[in-house]
């Protein structure tokens, strides 16, 4: 088990990183060269970084999944391509994505898109606050701890 993170946006790279501390798990973070950062990180902290382009990070990703791995990811299409491969996948405000609802979330995304290319505003995601990052760090603890048990 180990937590890999779709590096490009993710809100709660820090989060992410102190739970793999707590735990002792392995952290993947899988990201643009955009990205590429020289800031240091523990021992168990790896990242692995991609050509600029769309979806690089995600096929990374990807191939890189392991049965077990928690990966954190707001990208439903990357989610309903790692679901199969019987990893945990997480948004960043810490919502399971399920088999069972991942289809109804693609469907919404691509009805969003249609309405923004006929001219219709949609409604953006909400700031992202310090009481989010820890409320995700808090549902992440929980399910990591029921995990281990």
């Amino acid at each position: 088990m180990r937590f890999v993170i779709d590096g490009d946006g993710s809100p709660v790279k820090e989060e992410v990183i102190r739970l793999g501390g707590k735990f002792q798990l392995p952290v993947l973070i899988i990201t643009s060269v955009d990205h590429y950062t020289t800031k240091e990180y523990p021992d168990f902290v790896q990242f692995i970084y991609v050509d600029k382009g769309a979806d690089r990070a995600d096929y990374q990703i990807v191939k890189e999944i392991q049965p077990g791995d928690f990966l954190i990811t707001q990208d439903y299409g990357l989610a309903s391509l790692v679901l199969p491969k019987k990893a945990r996948v997480f948004h960043h405000s810490g919502q399971e994505y399920l088999m069972e609802t991942i289809d109804q979330l693609l469907m919404q995304r691509y009805i969003g898109g249609q309405m923004r290319k006929a001219g219709k505003r949609t409604k953006g995601p909400k700031p992202f606050t310090a009481s989010d990052r820890q409320l995700f760090y808090e549902i992440m603890i929980d399910l990591v701890e029921g995990e281990l048990k």
